[in-house]
C-alpha cells in the first residue's frame, strides 16, 4: 500500500556549497526529496520519519555560507547525519515533522 502524501512542496535541499532544486514530500511514514537534476548526486533521498531526532529552523546559505534567507530547516537524523532544506512556510513543516 502506497502511502498518501501530507504535504509537498518545491524546495533545495544544500548541502555545503551545493544546492539541487527539487520536490520534497511528507507522507505518515516518510520525509522524501527528489531532484530535478539526479546528476548533481544531491538525491533522492527517502528519509523514515522515525529516524528523525531534531527540526529547526536554520538560515539557507547562497555559496554555502552566506546567508540569503530564514526559509530554511535542518533535519537531523539518529545517526548524526543532516539534510538542510530551503523552502516556503518552514513553519509549516516544523510543526508536521515535530508532531
Amino acid at each position: 500500500m502506497e502511502s498518501q502524501t501530507i504535504k509537498s512542496t518545491v524546495a533545495a535541499v544544500q548541502n555545503g556549497v551545493a544546492r539541487a532544486d527539487g520536490k520534497l514530500s511528507l507522507t505518515v511514514s516518510d520525509l522524501s526529496f527528489v531532484p530535478y537534476n539526479t546528476q548533481l548526486g544531491l538525491g533522492p533521498y527517502s528519509i523514515p520519519r522515525g529516524e528523525i531526532t531534531k527540526v529547526e529552523k536554520c538560515l539557507g546559505k547562497g555559496g554555502g555560507i552566506m546567508p540569503v534567507t530564514r526559509d530554511a530547516l535542518r533535519i537531523t537524523l539518529d545517526g548524526g547525519k543532516q539534510f538542510e532544506f530551503i523552502l516556503a512556510n518552514p513553519e509549516d513543516w516544523l510543526a508536521l515533522l515535530s508532531a
